[in-house]
């Protein structure tokens, strides 16, 4: 996973790269208001996460999470750290987490899929 020295700089990457879309956390969904795309948790993925740290002050930390849709939206979402915590379902913290997919690409979630269907046969 490729690291960033700042927020600024890794979201002009990631943009680079085709995260277009700038995602809005609700408690239930994540949203883009430009395209007005509603994503429930089930709807997306993280594909990386990215935390920084604020040089002088701490409350100046943000993680920011690369998401692809399932409908192949990718956009980026900005939290400040733990900042909406307390406001989210505990379906959308858990979709927030870092897990063993994040960071797998989309082709590789899909196989994954297939090979846990074909292990329920």
């Amino acid at each position: 996973m490729e690291t960033y020295e700042t927020l600024s700089e890794a979201m002009n990457a990631l943009k680079a790269a085709g995260y277009n879309e700038d995602f809005n956390l609700h408690p239930e969904w994540i949203e883009s208001s430009s395209s007005k795309l509603r994503l429930n948790p089930e709807e997306f993925h993280i594909d990386s996460v990215h935390r920084f740290e604020g040089m002088t002050n701490p409350s100046d930390s943000a993680v920011l999470y690369a998401i692809s849709s399932t409908q192949g939206a990718k956009g980026l979402l900005v939290d400040a750290y733990g900042a909406y915590a307390d406001s989210i379902s505990p379906v959308m913290i858990e979709k927030l987490r870092i897990d063993s997919n994040t960071g797998t690409g989309a082709e590789e979630r899909s196989a994954e899929k297939v090979k846990r269907s074909e292990l329920k046969k």
